[in-house]
């Protein structure tokens, strides 16, 4: 490749960036939407958007967003004259196969530098991102808004539950899910009692296995007691698994995904300036 085509590749993939980054600045709009947040500038390469708002207190932020994980956005004050800052928060919003959705708001402990220059930026963060607690956050299933102390209840034992089970998921030997669906291959493992019978694991009922029936299935105690951690016996056969993979899918790829994410972020990136 000669100098004139190298410009010319360059200047291309520049344009493809700038673009994409322009449709990631329409869904970080939509992430903010009714929180009365401003985008004031916006830098990105590839799957990594870093973007500085300021909000009605005209208190100013930094959202960090990975296009390949649209439902959530980690929040940081502000970087200091020599660019570090702290995160504050881990922002969720996901919809839901029980035709509602759910967010919240995790507190987080990290830190990291971003430094911008004219139209350019360095980024990365010092290592692990650690989750601490909920603070905040709702849940809607079908016409029904559940907010307060009752949302933090439930989100926050859902995500002692959620990081359980991925974790545990983690343990398991699973393909490239960039070759097969998350859910598609998780399914017929975690309820292979709602998956036609050419999707069931081989052997996952036997002869003199024990059901028992709740939320109007019939869930293989037996199953439960072969394939997965004691810690998930009960959550499996009461159903409440059942209802956290249908509110929370994209949560438990989430949590399933984390040192992925943290990989990413941990990187010295490069981006540059589109607003």
């Amino acid at each position: 490749m000669n100098s004139k085509q190298r410009t010319v590749f360059i200047l291309l993939l520049i344009i493809f960036i700038f673009y994409g980054c322009v449709s990631m600045m329409e869904k970080t709009g939509k992430f903010l939407d009714g929180s009365s947040e401003k985008v004031t500038a916006l830098y990105c390469w590839e799957n990594l958007y870093i973007s500085e708002v300021i909000n009605r207190n005209k208190e100013e932020f930094i959202l960090i967003q990975i296009s390949d994980f649209p439902m959530i956005a980690f929040r940081a004050n502000l970087p200091d004259e020599k660019g570090e800052f702290n995160l504050v928060s881990l922002e969720y919003l996901g919809g839901n196969l029980a035709r509602g959705w759910i967010e919240f708001t995790i507190a987080v402990l990290g830190t990291g530098k971003f430094t911008a220059e004219d139209s350019a930026a360095i980024f990365f963060i010092n290592g692990e991102i650690e989750q601490v607690q909920i603070t905040d956050g709702s849940i809607q299933r079908y016409e029904t808004r559940i907010t307060g102390e009752e949302a933090l209840t439930a989100l926050r034992n859902r995500q002692e539950r959620v990081v359980f089970l991925a974790n545990w998921m983690k343990t398991l030997e699973s393909p490239d899910y960039q070759d097969i669906n998350f859910a598609s291959y998780w399914k017929p493992i975690l309820f292979p009692e709602l998956v036609s019978q050419k999707k069931k694991p081989d052997g996952w009922s036997r002869e003199g296995d024990i059901f028992q029936r709740a939320e109007s299935i019939r869930w293989n105690t037996s199953y439960t007691e072969r394939v997965f951690p004691e810690e998930l016996h009960n959550i499996r056969n009461s159903g409440t698994l059942l209802r956290d993979w249908e509110e929370s899918l994209s949560w438990i790829y989430i949590q399933y995904e984390w040192d992925n994410i943290m990989e990413l972020l941990s990187a010295q990136t490069g981006l540059i300036k589109i607003k």
